[in-house]
């Protein structure tokens, strides 16, 4: 049981790893852009914005085209709007 929770605990360890970098390189790229966003055509928010974001991504991953982007990818990019999101909203407060 024990060597399940240490395989476990390090697979967790790599995914938290892989959304924190991918997180900070799009923050770099984007400047900070889901947080601080422009609102030139979208009004509202940053944790209503960011919403909108999950929903485009939920809406991809339910209609399902690969040619796109994968299934993972969307996960992982779903993964970090929730991050985000938590952020907003504590920024929020």
């Amino acid at each position: 049981m024990k060597k399940n929770i240490d395989k476990t605990r390090m697979k967790i360890e790599q995914v938290m790893n892989e959304i924190r970098d991918l997180l900070l390189l799009k923050n770099e790229q984007y400047g900070d852009s889901a947080l601080s966003p422009i609102g030139i055509f979208a009004q509202g928010s940053a944790s209503d914005l960011i919403r909108v974001r999950m929903d485009d991504k939920i809406s991809r991953l339910v209609l399902g085209n690969e040619s796109i982007e994968s299934d993972e990818d969307i996960v992982v990019d779903l993964a970090g709007y929730c991050v985000l999101l938590l952020i907003a909203m504590r920024n929020e407060e």
